[in-house]
C-alpha cells in the first residue's frame, strides 16, 4: 500500500509559521522524518493560500525536493498555486484533489493531462456529500467519465470515497466501506485512496490511532491502494505494510460475521476487535468503547 504523509500541513502551528516566514528548516526536517518513517508520498497542504499562493507552493516544492526525492501530493484549493507546484515538481505529482464541483474539475482536470500528473478524485458532488454507497458510485462514474474525456487514463485516477468521523454518523462510515467493496467493478483500473484520519476526528487524541488503524484494515479487505495518514504512527505503518497478519485476519473475519471469544484474545487483539464493533455499528460509539 502507498502511504501519503499528512503532516506537512499549514494547520500545524510549527509548519504554518514556517510557511509564513519562509523558514525551510522545520519543513525539511519534517519531510525527512516522514520519509524515514516509511512514507511513500509527501502531502504538501498549504490550504486556500489566497495571497501569494503560487509563490508559496513553488517555494514549498523546492524546499522539500532539496532534501528528499519522494513524490509529492499537492494540496490546495487555489488552482493558480496548484499549477505553480506542478510546474516545479521533478517527479510525477498527485493533485489532491479534484471533485465534481464545476469550478474545480473545469480548472484542474486540464492540469492533470498537461503536467502528466495523477489525481485524487474526491467524491463530492454539486450537492455536497454523497448520502450512501450508491451515490458514491454514481459520482465516481461521472468523475471518471469527465476525466477520460480529457484523455486521463483510469490508472491516474485515485478515487477518494470520503471517510467521515465515527463520532458523527455511523451510516456514512459503513457506506464508505461498502463503496470500496464495489469500486473495482465500477471503475476497473482506477486506484483508491482515503483520508484516514477523518474517521477519528472528534475522538480524544489518545484514542484516535485505534480508530485509524482498524478502519485501515477494514478498507484493506477491499484492496485499498493508498491512504493519507499520520506518518508517525509506527503501528499503523506496520499494518499497512502487512506486518501484522494475525490482526488483519481477525478484523476481516469479524467483518465476515465471525464473533470471536473475547476472553481468548490478547490485549492487542482486543483493541482491534472492540474497535471493529464500533466501526461496523454493532456498538454505539462512545469515548469509552475500549473499556466495554
Amino acid at each position: 500500500m502507498f502511504l501519503i504523509g499528512e503532516n506537512i500541513n499549514i494547520m500545524s502551528k510549527t509548519i504554518g509559521s514556517a510557511m509564513k516566514e519562509r523558514n525551510p528548516k522545520p519543513i525539511q526536517k519534517l519531510a525527512q522524518a516522514e520519509a524515514t518513517a516509511g512514507i511513500d508520498y509527501l502531502d504538501l497542504n498549504i490550504g486556500p493560500a489566497r495571497r501569494d499562493g503560487d509563490e508559496l507552493m513553488q517555494w514549498m516544492v523546492n524546499v522539500v525536493q532539496e532534501v528528499t526525492d519522494k513524490p509529492l501530493s499537492l494540496d490546495t484549493t487555489n488552482p493558480v498555486a496548484m499549477e505553480a507546484g506542478l510546474r516545479t515538481c521533478k517527479s510525477k505529482a498527485l493533485i489532491n484533489s479534484i471533485s465534481l464541483e464545476q469550478a474545480r474539475f473545469e480548472t484542474e482536470l486540464p492540469m492533470v493531462q498537461k503536467y502528466n500528473a495523477s489525481m485524487i478524485g474526491l467524491l463530492w458532488g454539486a450537492e455536497g456529500m454523497p448520502r450512501d454507497a450508491n451515490e458514491r458510485c454514481s459520482l465516481a462514474v461521472e468523475l471518471i467519465y469527465k476525466a477520460n474525456e480529457m484523455g486521463i487514463p483510469n490508472e491516474d485516477i485515485w478515487i477518494d470515497p470520503i471517510a467521515t468521523p465515527i463520532s458523527v454518523e455511523i451510516n456514512q462510515v459503513k457506506a464508505c466501506v461498502e463503496f470500496m467493496s464495489m469500486l473495482s467493478e465500477i471503475a476497473p483500473g482506477c486506484r483508491s485512496i482515503v483520508g484516514l484520519s477523518n474517521i477519528s476526528n472528534g475522538a480524544p487524541v489518545h484514542l484516535r490511532p485505534y480508530l485509524n488503524r482498524t478502519y485501515l484494515v477494514m478498507l484493506m479487505k477491499y484492496g485499498l491502494y493508498s491512504a493519507i495518514v499520520d506518518a508517525f504512527d509506527p503501528e499503523l505503518i506496520k499494518v499497512a505494510k502487512g506486518e501484522m497478519p494475525e490482526i488483519i485476519n481477525l478484523v476481516w473475519r469479524m467483518m465476515d460475521g465471525e464473533q470471536p471469544d473475547f476472553t481468548s484474545l490478547g490485549p492487542k487483539e482486543l483493541e482491534y476487535a472492540k474497535t471493529v464493533r464500533v466501526l461496523t455499528g454493532q456498538l454505539l460509539y462512545a469515548h469509552s468503547w475500549l473499556e466495554i
